[in-house]
């Protein structure tokens, strides 16, 4: 099978899964728990399901939730700050909800509803941030891991064009604060790099924004030849659009590089000579596991703090070590 086409086609497969993983356990207007002897249930909400990640991370958070006895319950709110404000007030009022975790489409949206969630003993978590009223969170220092990969991206732009101006496209969210504070890490590394650089910032969510991000900086700037992403499914989209456009994939003139990695990337990074370079990221599974666990044990009333995680270089040297089937 053609390397993309085998790539897409697993992004379309995963994808598939965890909608069904979604609509089969519980949703947000699901009043049931569906299982007698169950303890109750434990929610997460992610701010959409468009984020191959999260995707990977929904079914392995299910097998440590459910093996300590609770329900598992998601949805999707699709962006939507309204909507996902609208699904935790539903899972507060249904009376089996006994933890919310959430990566929330805008953080300050949350903070009232989850003032509800406390007032009926529900304790609220955070994942990727935090806000007023959350008992715990499982977090990046986003800022840190951006200057991390913008460090890499300087280093290897200097050895390969020295003071000769580079063409940049940055593919950043600034909406969020995971994209925003990713995005101030990179251009802060970039900048101390004092290199001659032509920066120009797209803003993208998923594989589809990265796809149409790069056919704009072609147009504007054909001779780019460094691509940051602070996601991995931008990223992709980055790196489809380019070899659609006739790049090689193991053109030694560019450079692709991003947080994040699942293994769609992976499939790409670990190729030899790729012109995706590098990614920072962590073990999915590692990273579901902190999230399943602190759910479980804020549902279980013991106590929680903070964790953070730290995301580590991935290059086409130990791509293979962070392949789901080697976690």
């Amino acid at each position: 099978m053609n390397p993309m086409k085998k790539i897409f086609a697993s992004i379309a497969i995963a994808s598939t899964a965890a909608l069904v993983l979604a609509g089969c356990t519980t949703g947000a207007d699901d009043s049931g728990s569906g299982d007698a002897s169950s303890k109750g249930a434990v929610a997460m909400s992610f701010a959409g399901l468009d984020i191959q990640i999260w995707n990977d991370m929904l079914p392995m958070m299910e097998e440590v939730v459910t093996e300590a006895g609770y329900d598992f319950v998601t949805d999707d709110p699709k962006w939507n700050a309204q909507t996902q404000v609208q699904d935790w007030e539903s899972w507060i009022v249904r009376g089996d909800i006994k933890a919310i975790t959430g990566y929330p489409v805008q953080s300050d949206a949350m903070i009232a509803v989850t003032q509800q969630a406390n007032d009926m003993g529900i304790p609220v978590l955070g994942y990727g941030s935090t806000w007023d009223g959350v008992a715990a969170a499982v977090v990046f220092d986003h800022k840190k891991d951006g200057f991390a990969a913008g460090e890499e991206a300087a280093k290897w732009i200097k050895e390969k064009y020295g003071n000769e101006k580079v063409d940049v496209g940055f593919l950043g969210y600034p909406d969020t604060d995971l994209g925003r504070l990713r995005g101030e890490g990179m251009m802060e590394a970039l900048d101390q790099a004092n290199l001659n650089l032509n920066i120009n910032e797209h803003s993208v969510l998923n594989l589809d924004d990265g796809y149409a991000a790069v056919q704009n900086q072609l147009n504007a700037f054909p001779n780019t030849k460094v691509w940051l992403a602070i996601a991995g499914d931008p990223a992709m989209g980055a790196y489809q659009a380019l070899t659609d456009s006739g790049v090689s994939p193991t053109d030694d003139s560019i450079l692709l590089g991003n947080l994040d990695v699942t293994d769609t990337e992976l499939e790409v990074i670990g190729q030899e000579g790729s012109f995706w370079r590098f990614s920072f990221g962590t073990n999915s599974r590692e990273l579901a596991g902190s999230i399943a666990n602190m759910m479980v044990a804020a549902a279980n009333g013991e106590p929680v703090s903070d964790e953070v995680v730290d995301v580590r270089l991935v290059t086409s040297e130990n791509a293979d070590d962070y392949l789901l089937a080697n976690q």
